[in-house]
């Protein structure tokens, strides 16, 4: 039987000390740059596999972190899946995913995260408000990727994370839950000052699902964008994200209109089939902007201008914050800019 690689083979390959080899392993900071990518390309020469159940019992910590998500049906949140997933595999972590609708949902699955001893999770989306009820599991570290307005005014003011003694999810005041999020209002106030620009008259809104974070922001930078320019809000249109209710939104839009801003890329593919079943032309009739910038966004017709998120960005980022926090950094609080892409439907 073929000898397990040790730590000494590698650090004779790498011209190190075995010492050195165990602080890269248990990913200590007393490593310089250099150094640590020479044992690693020792490891990775030699294959050299990490003995994980050895390194808990001596580290504490599995090298396993968890996703809680509402649903995997939406592109977005699929989207952020593969993101955090591949960033969690680039850093030498283990994802368990939970999928949960409510808080007593998501409390079972802290309460399974907890049993499998994983490091942290991310709290995704829509799952972050349902969490907000829930108390997470002691040295649970944190991360809430898109807080609800609760969380971001309450973490932005500076106040005692246990002033009223209320949970810590709850108020996003505890020092260990990060929060790492888009800035869906910019990306909404430059669709809508984009679509404005065309001189159309007011720009009309399809917005995602009430109590969403995201479409709550994604409508406010929408006001924040018309109330710049003086134009009074024309009512809002809801969607549930996905194209289908896109296509049944619009046909509730009023012939005199000929500018929306459409919460996501999937409901804007639903607004341009119905544009297109009453005969109005786009971008010559009406001027279409969506959100997201999903993978077919450039192949809708016509090619969708739209907004894009960097899910990749913001997966990794994620990540970063999380890995930071289960090594005993700081909580960060990370907001990414989306990019207005314009294309031929505005």
């Amino acid at each position: 039987m073929q000898r397990r690689v040790s730590m000494a083979d590698v650090a004779a390959v790498a011209g190190v000390s075995a010492q050195t080899v165990s602080r890269v392993v248990n990913d200590s900071p007393r490593v310089d740059p250099e150094t640590r990518l020479r044992v690693e390309a020792a490891m990775d020469q030699l294959g050299y596999r990490i003995h994980r159940a050895a390194r808990a019992l001596r580290t504490g910590r599995t090298d396993a972190i968890g996703l809680v998500v509402s649903t995997l049906a939406t592109v977005g949140n699929s989207r952020m899946l593969q993101a955090i997933a591949d960033a969690a595999a680039s850093r030498g972590y283990a994802l368990t995913v939970v999928t949960a609708i409510g808080a007593d949902a998501i409390a079972q699955g802290f309460a399974r995260m907890r049993d499998q001893g994983v490091d942290g999770a991310i709290i995704l989306n829509e799952a972050s408000a349902a969490a907000r009820a829930v108390d997470a599991p002691e040295h649970l570290a944190l991360v809430v990727v898109d807080s609800p307005a609760g969380e971001r005014d309450a973490t932005a003011d500076g106040r005692d994370a246990t002033a009223d003694g209320r949970d810590a999810v709850a108020d996003g005041r505890d020092a260990t839950a990060a929060i790492v999020q888009t800035d869906h209002a910019a990306g909404a106030r430059a669709a809508t000052e984009h679509l404005l620009a065309l001189g159309r008259g007011p720009v009309w809104h399809l917005a995602g699902p009430a109590g969403s974070y995201a479409a709550d922001e994604r409508e406010r930078g929408w006001r924040d964008a018309l109330a710049g320019a003086g134009v009074a809000a024309p009512p809002v249109l809801r969607g549930d994200w996905s194209s289908a209710s896109g296509h049944v939104a619009a046909r509730e839009l009023p012939a005199a209109v000929r500018a929306v801003f459409v919460g996501n890329d999937q409901m804007a593919l639903g607004v341009l089939r119905a544009l297109a079943d009453a005969g109005r032309r786009v971008p010559e009739d009406v001027a279409v902007v969506g959100f997201d910038d999903v993978a077919d966004a450039a192949q809708y017709r016509p090619p969708l201008t739209t907004v894009r998120q960097d899910f990749d960005a913001l997966g990794a980022a994620a990540v970063d914050a999380l890995v930071a926090r289960i090594s005993g950094g700081p909580a960060a609080h990370v907001t990414l800019t989306p990019q207005l892409i314009v294309r031929a439907s505005a």
